[in-house]
């Protein structure tokens, strides 16, 4: 005869038991009440005045609870919000959402260090996966929590989680392993005085007792437990008490000791309105008839057991039934309706494995989801020991197509990938190409320009010059006229000079014969000699530095449409320009104490020059950066690497 299991789980954090606040008098503090930490506790405390007559108004406030502690983020109250909303969800059947959530609250609680709250939250997790079906996983998180208790020397919550275990343990069919979990509760909670938890591992230790056979020692613990169920007024301990305890008198064929306790559970079960619990006791009195060769009576009490396994789909209750009612039959002599019931069971066995391998499967994928998934597999495997190879070979081999599947997957996006990136390096070379086809153009066309100007222009423009000068001698004029041919020697030798200064633009002389730092020197000496502004030109290890005559001319050039700049739009008045060198890289510095930039403006810079600058340092794989603030001047950085 099948036992009645009580099931405990643990709510660490809730408050079955404790002692709650007047549900007016939080009401009434409510509204007075500052948006601070001792808010978040208020909302949780009403909620769990509201939680066991109207779970929904709790529910509202348990978020209540949590919108305050994000606010305030206040790790500690999303913790206690988490294990108090969690036993709502799981009443709902939502262990899925459940589980989430306190696998939130176990990051949160070794975040902030609170070893009590991640002790509890590992316990809660491992009664999600209780309710989930997977036990495995389930004795993993109540022994993580029962090490955790351990360390902080809590005996109270390791004798729950021994208690737990016990429990966990029967229903992986472990008992021998249960047994002393639940010996070590049970002294614990008698050592301690600690009835409602010493009945509850009494309970599941005489079921892991009686599945071992040890029905001395079962039936001692169950009649302790129906003690401390009539001391203390707990009708469920009670109940399973008395029907565990007439199992086993049923066990050892003994009917006028069952009678009692079956009849007992009978009258209780219908007081507590408990339909399984009075279908099972239906079903041991008519054991009791049967035993007594009552046929008659024995027939009445099944078919009522049957009635109410049918009403309320009580699978389980109803298969058992049919059986006894069948046995009963055939003690009636009636073969064809003892047949008929014994089709019907096996009708219902068969469901009954049906829901068991679906149970079994969508435990399989929730595996999957787990970090533990090669382990899991494993355990699943086990359970499927007595299933048939092709099971074997078809569970295999979906296994091992979807490896592939993600495997080549995984093959194409690298792929892809590969490819992309390839694209990327052809598309940036096509434009490093482009860039250094630019460049080179322009300083050849600069080049040619400053040679036909010094070489054609100014021949001419210095024989025009020498023509003129041997014509004064030889020419008589009037004061006037003379004056006006002076005037126009004048003018011919600032054009002149103007020429000779756009070629020396166009391609400084000093630049290709003595080298960079003898180019900028000249130029920055130029520029404060004009007026415009003034130059402070610094050079560190390059005077004697070997540099590629390209990479030169990118500096020289960076550097003159960097001061031009300051000179168009700075507004300033003084500039320092220092140009630096090591084995590994060329540095170029230029700071003004002009009137500066915003962020937004230096990003949003778009004009020719600066695109050029760019373009130029991009080219030799070099960087910029640039720091400026209104009304203190700006700073631009460069660095060209040499190796």
């Amino acid at each position: 005869m099948k036992n009645y299991l009580l099931i405990t789980l643990l709510y660490l954090y809730g408050s079955l038991y404790a002692q709650q606040s007047n549900l007016d008098s939080l009401l009434k503090v409510l509204p007075k009440a500052k948006d601070d930490t001792a808010k978040v506790w208020l909302y949780i405390a009403i909620g769990n005045e509201y939680e066991y007559d109207d779970a929904h108004t709790a529910e509202k406030y348990y978020l209540l609870a949590r919108d305050l502690s994000a606010q305030l983020q206040y790790k500690r109250g999303t913790i206690k919000y988490i294990s108090n909303h969690t036993q709502i969800l799981n009443e709902k059947g939502l262990y899925d959402s459940s589980l989430v959530l306190n696998r939130k609250a176990l990051h949160i609680a070794k975040e902030i260090n609170d070893k009590v709250a991640t002790a509890k939250v590992y316990a809660n997790i491992g009664n999600n996966f209780n309710y989930l079906g997977q036990f495995d996983s389930c004795s993993f998180y109540y022994e993580t929590a029962k090490k955790c208790f351990e360390d902080m020397h809590d005996k109270y919550f390791v004798a729950r989680m021994n208690d737990l275990l016990q429990n966990i343990f029967f229903k992986l069919n472990e008992r021998e392993k249960g047994v002393p979990y639940g010996k070590a509760a049970v002294q614990y909670f008698r050592a301690e005085g600690k009835e409602i938890e010493l009945g509850q591992a009494l309970l599941n230790l005489a079921n892991n007792y009686s599945a071992v056979a040890n029905g001395d020692s079962s039936l001692a613990s169950y009649m302790e437990a129906l003690d401390i169920a009539d001391k203390t007024g707990f009708k469920s301990l009670k109940l399973s008490c008395l029907i565990g305890i007439a199992n086993i008198f049923f066990h050892r064929h003994n009917a006028d000791s069952m009678l009692p306790y079956h009849s007992a559970a009978l009258k209780l079960s219908r007081e507590m309105e408990n339909v399984e619990g009075e279908a099972i006791a239906n079903r041991g009195m008519a054991f009791y008839y049967l035993l007594k060769n009552n046929v008659g009576a024995a027939k009445e009490y099944i078919e009522v057991s049957l009635a109410i396994a049918d009403s309320f789909d009580l699978k389980n209750e109803k298969y058992e039934g049919i059986k006894v009612m069948a046995n009963i039959l055939f003690a009636m002599h009636d073969m064809v309706g003892a047949e008929q019931y014994l089709d019907s069971a096996g009708r219902i066995e068969d469901e009954l494995r049906s829901e068991e391998i679906r149970d079994r499967v969508l435990f399989l994928e929730k595996k999957f989801e787990t970090e533990k998934k090669e382990a899991q597999i494993a355990l699943q495997q086990s359970q499927l020991k007595q299933k048939s190879i092709l099971n074997y070979v078809l569970l295999a081999s979906v296994i091992a197509i979807l490896i592939i599947m993600l495997l080549l997957y995984r093959n194409y996006r690298q792929r892809q990938k590969l490819q992309q990136q390839r694209i990327n390096e052809l598309e940036t070379e096509k434009q490093l190409t482009a860039t250094e086809a630019i460049l080179k153009g322009e300083e050849k066309e600069r080049s040619r320009l400053a040679q036909d100007l010094h070489d054609g222009l100014g021949g001419m423009l210095s024989g025009i010059k020498y023509s003129l000068n041997n014509m004064k001698e030889n020419l008589i004029m009037t004061p006037g006229n003379a004056q006006a041919f002076e005037h126009s020697i004048y003018m011919l030798d600032n054009s002149i000079s103007e020429m000779r200064r756009v070629a020396h633009n166009l391609m400084p002389e000093n630049l290709l014969k003595f080298g960079l730092d003898a180019a900028l020197r000249d130029y920055c000496a130029e520029m404060q000699l004009s007026g415009m502004l003034q130059v402070n030109y610094q050079a560190i290890g390059i005077k004697d530095k070997s540099i590629d005559q390209s990479l030169s001319v990118t500096v020289y050039r960076v550097t003159q449409e960097l001061l031009n700049n300051i000179v168009k739009h700075a507004g300033a008045t003084q500039a320092i320009v220092q140009v630096g060198a090591t084995d590994k890289q060329l540095t170029i510095t230029v700071e003004d104490n002009g009137k500066g930039l915003a962020n937004e403006t230096i990003n949003a810079a778009q004009g020719i020059g600066w695109k050029n600058i760019h373009s130029r340092v991009q080219y030799h794989k070099g960087s910029i950066n640039v720091q400026s603030q209104l009304g203190r001047g700006t700073s631009v950085f460069i660095e060209f690497p040499l190796v």
